[in-house]
Order: C-alpha cells, then sequence, then structure tokens
C-alpha cells in the first residue's frame, strides 16, 4: 500500500481553497494554479514539454485544461493509462450566510459545529473522519488522487511499463468543453508520442445507493443523460372565454404527471436500473402578463439510459405525449361540460385532437411546405439568436422551436418532441474487446488486494450513476442512434456541436474510482477522509500496474 494519505489530503484542500465555480474566472484560476503546481515537480522542470495548459475550443468563455503524462522507463510498452478529473464545482448559494468559507475546510468545520445539525452530519462532524466544504467531494479529492499519482510515477517511472497521462478538465457541470477539448489533445498527444491508450480511469464522487449502504463503489461504464424537451401550444383566449380557447399549461401539467417519477420509463441492463426521469423545468413562453392565455409552454425532464438509445427514448416519449394530450383533452371536456351544465350555456363539440410530432418530422413538413425560404429563415434566424448572451442552450433550442412553429400550415394545439441540450452518451465496459476484458481483470485484481485495507466492501457495479465527463471517451451506440440525437436538437450545430466520430476515434474503456462522501451540491457536501484519500489511490495504482503488466 502506498503511503498517501497525508499527500492527497494536503493537495485536497490546496485544490478545494481555489472556488472554482463553473462558468467564473475561478475555473481559470485553479487551472493555473494546477499547472504551476505540476510543473514545479522535478521530472516536468527537466521535462516541461510534457505538462500542458490548453485552451478549450468552441467555448464562449476562456478557460482551459491541464494536461502531462509521465513515460515509463520499465519496458518498451506504448500502452497508456488515462486519468481524468474535473476542476469545477457548482455554486454556492446554498451555503446562505456560511459562503465566505465554503471553500475553507477548516474554517467552515468550525463555524457548522455552531450550528444545530442533523444528527448524521453532526456525528460527522465531530468524528474528526469527514471534510467538509465545495468540490471536496465533488470532486477536488478525487482529481488530488490523480495528482499523488502523477507525482508518485513521476518520481518511479521504473514502475512504468507503459504511460500515465493525467488530464484535469474543465466544465463538467455545464457543458463538457473542458473533456470535448480534451479528446482532441488525447488524440494529439496519441499522434505526437505514439500512445496506445488502453483505459481511463475517472476520479468523481460516489455515494451510498439507499439509507444504510456501507458499500463504496466502482463503477464500469457510466449511465447515459438525456434532456427530451416539450414545446406544447394551445389555442389562445382571452380569460373571459376560457373554453373557447386551450391553454397549453394544462397539457403540459398532464404531461408532467404522465412523465415524472414513471417506473415505466426506466431502463434496465445487466440487472441495473436507471432512476425514472423528472421535470428541470416547466413554464410558459408569455413574456409578460396579459388576460391572454398562454401561445405555449415548455417543459424538459432528466433522462438516464443504460441500454435505450436517443431515437428509442423519442419513440417512447411520443407516446407518453400522446396519452397526456389524450388526458388533458379528456379533462378539459369534463370540465366544460360540467361548466355548461351549471352556467346553462349551451356546449360546442370541441375540434381538438392529440397531435405529436418530433422535430425532426416537423422540420421535414416544414421544408415540404416552404423549401428553402423556410430553411435560409431559420438560419438567419439561429445567427441572430446566438448574439442573445441570456439564453442558455435549453433556452435557445426553445426560441428556435418556437420560430419554427409560426411557419406550420396548421396551427392546431401540438406536442413537439425535441432534445435541447447534450447528449452524455451511456458508456458499458461488458468485456466485449480486449482492452474491456484487460481493464475488468484489472479492476477485480486491484480490488482484490486493496480490499483487505479497508472495513466496508468494495463493490463493483456497471453503470456510474450520474452525469460526468467519462461519456466522452468512448462509445456505446451506433451513428444512428447518435445522428437521432443530432436531428432532434435544434441547437445543433449553431449553439452547440460535439465531434461525436472523435470519441469514437479515441474510443478508450473507462471506469471510475472516486472518493466517497455524501450530499454533493449541497450545503452539507463532505468526503469520509480514510477512503477518500488512502484506498482511492491505491486501487487507481493497483489497475495502472495491472493494465500495463497485461
Amino acid at each position: 500500500m502506498l503511503d498517501c494519505r497525508d499527500e492527497v489530503l494536503f493537495y485536497t484542500k490546496q485544490l478545494v481553497n481555489i472556488g472554482s465555480i463553473v462558468n467564473t474566472n475561478g475555473e481559470n484560476e485553479i487551472a493555473q494554479a494546477l499547472y504551476t503546481m505540476i510543473s514545479s515537480f522535478p521530472y516536468f522542470i527537466e521535462n516541461p514539454s510534457y505538462v500542458i495548459k490548453p485552451q478549450t475550443q468552441n467555448d464562449i468563455l476562456e478557460r482551459y485544461n491541464v494536461m502531462a503524462f509521465v513515460k515509463g522507463t520499465k519496458g518498451n510498452s506504448n500502452r497508456t493509462v488515462i486519468l481524468m478529473g474535473h476542476l469545477d464545482t457548482v455554486g454556492i448559494d446554498d451555503f446562505t450566510q456560511l459562503a465566505d468559507v465554503a471553500f475553507d475546510p477548516d474554517q467552515l468545520l468550525v463555524e457548522l459545529k455552531k450550528e444545530k445539525l442533523p444528527p448524521l452530519v453532526k456525528e460527522h462532524a465531530q468524528s474528526g473522519e469527514w471534510m467538509f466544504g465545495r468540490g471536496v467531494l465533488d470532486m477536488k479529492s478525487g482529481v488530488a488522487s490523480n495528482l499523488y499519482l502523477l507525482k508518485y510515477f513521476s518520481e518511479h517511472p521504473e514502475e512504468l511499463d507503459g504511460n500515465l497521462v493525467f488530464l484535469a478538465e474543465c466544465d463538467e457541470e455545464d457543458s463538457s468543453y473542458g473533456i470535448l477539448s480534451g479528446v482532441k489533445d488525447l488524440k494529439s498527444w496519441k499522434d505526437e508520442h505514439g500512445f496506445e491508450y488502453v483505459a481511463a480511469v475517472n476520479s468523481d464522487f460516489v455515494s451510498p445507493r439507499y439509507a444504510g449502504d456501507k458499500n463504496r463503489y466502482i463503477y464500469k461504464g457510466t449511465v447515459g443523460k438525456l434532456l427530451p424537451s416539450f414545446f406544447i401550444t394551445g389555442a389562445e383566449t382571452h380569460v373571459g372565454s376560457a373554453f373557447e380557447g386551450l391553454d397549453p399549461n394544462l397539457i403540459a401539467a398532464e404531461l408532467t404527471r404522465q412523465i415524472d417519477y414513471n417506473p415505466d420509463l426506466c431502463n434496465e441492463a445487466f440487472g441495473e436500473t436507471t432512476m425514472p426521469p423528472v421535470s428541470l423545468k416547466q413554464m410558459d413562453l408569455k413574456p409578460n402578463y396579459t388576460v391572454q392565455t398562454a401561445l405555449a409552454a415548455y417543459v424538459y425532464y432528466n433522462f438516464f439510459i443504460h441500454s435505450w438509445t436517443p431515437k428509442d427514448v423519442l419513440g417512447k416519449l411520443k407516446e407518453q405525449a400522446h396519452i397526456a394530450f389524450e388526458q388533458a383533452l379528456k379533462l378539459y371536456e369534463e370540465r366544460y361540460q360540467q361548466f355548461c351544465k351549471i352556467s346553462g350555456e349551451p356546449c360546442r363539440e370541441l375540434q381538438w385532437q392529440p397531435r405529436v410530432m418530433t422535430y425532426e418530422e416537423m422540420e421535414s413538413e416544414l421544408i415540404k411546405a416552404h423549401g428553402s425560404e423556410y430553411t435560409a429563415h431559420m438560419v438567419e434566424f439561429k445567427d441572430h439568436l446566438l448574439l442573445d448572451a441570456s439564453l442558455d442552450l435549453r433556452m435557445y433550442a426553445a426560441r428556435v422551436v418556437e420560430e419554427a412553429w409560426k411557419w406550420m400550415p396548421d396551427q392546431s394545439p401540438a406536442i413537439i418532441v425535441f432534445y435541447s441540450s447534450l447528449y452524455s452518451p451511456r458508456i458499458e465496459v461488458a468485456g466485449k474487446t480486449e482492452d474491456e476484458r484487460n481493464l475488468i481483470e484489472a479492476l477485480d485484481a486491484a480490488v482484490k488486494t486493496v480490499q483487505p485495507e479497508y472495513e466496508e466492501p468494495i463493490v463493483v457495479r456497471n453503470f456510474f450513476p450520474y452525469i460526468s465527463d467519462m461519456s466522452f471517451v468512448a462509445l456505446s451506440d451506433d451513428d444512428e442512434a447518435l445522428d437521432s440525437a443530432s436531428r432532434n436538437n435544434p441547437s445543433w450545430g449553431s449553439k452547440f456541436f460535439v465531434d461525436y466520430q472523435e470519441i469514437r476515434e479515441l474510443n478508450v474503456p473507462v471506469i471510475n474510482i472516486g472518493p466517497y462522501g455524501l450530499d454533493a451540491h449541497k450545503r452539507y457536501e463532505r468526503m469520509e477522509i480514510d477512503y477518500s484519500v488512502k484506498i482511492v489511490p491505491n486501487l487507481t495504482y493497483e489497475v495502472i500496474l495491472n493494465l500495463l503488466a497485461k
């Protein structure tokens, strides 16, 4: 076992002390600090070109990754393992009056002890076995573990029959510009140095899966993440004549009732099941108050997948949207009939029918109806929309669909299903290739070696259950699945673009060995020190040696 505890703990505190909230200058500050630190190691003083701080590409912000590598001297192999982890964190609004010490684990602990804490949080705060602070769990202790191993192997290259690459990327918490640029740099190093990438080890956090769960998890591959979105049109009317129109918010409400927490939309593979979808936004698109009902509503949902493709999900959600539309119209008619009965007004026959289509289907209809006039208008509209810095990727997509809808020959109420954000692909590591089999064997051997040094069970599962940059170093989807995601994303090619072919060319199997803790993205974010700064580096160390011994 490597005697790494104190050093990894030291690096963790140094990284946490630098507030690196995503989309702020803190991302640049931590990249520069890490680059300076690595550059000061003797190995990199002798080999300064082995550490770089490349700027992200096609990014609206100026920010940087940090990359370094050690060439082993044990033999002549070019087999190379990648260690990866992100430097950015979420914000600190949840720390309220303690925001000033959110990035200072020692002082934060002092202040937390003065508060009335939940029982388990209090127990951990008083134990001396847990570290609190924004980013301490997600995921700077993981980066610290990788940093320690980079330094260790730079001092002991004779242990490596191959090479080690370190990648610390920005922007994992938003749009993954860091890893998408990192893939290009990894490919460049592959060409320049002849690296043969055989595996990647990500170091994002792990947590209990349920109350009382004592397991410390390692994950092979990762869950996929989609953001299915729905543009919903109704029939506007004055509120004084409410039943002369159809409120799109009613349809949106039924849609959320149909999709939110629906177990039928959980995806099982290899005996593991995703969390069901849950709404992340529900709104109408009225810019201000009027006494007219809304023209349109907009909702989107988080959606995890293990084996389904983006095309599969669109098909399933078209069905769910059709059910929700029918339910909304049924409820509307029931209430209309009841209103007519109590008011004495005569009832008219309702003319609306459920109408659901994908963005791709709508585009096809519009091009057929209007041809180049429509396509030229939409190119100009998208370019103009890019000038509005207030629009994030999700709202940009909604505005594109809203504009396209104006060209529809049939303006009767409808639901348009599309994707409004980046697709983070699912990754399977199931032993289908030699590299996958070698990685699984190396991991199993590492767990067997290290488990006796730790009292709680170290358990291997198939899918990392959170969104992560693991999704962008390999692909399990075929081109048809990826094309479905891009063709149904209104932002594709204008607001964002992912070169999936580059990822397919890299295509390195990836696992996650990361710090253990609780309440990531929350006020009481904390990591268990012993596992995170002692066991994690040793597990990763064993995986590296086992892989390069193949």
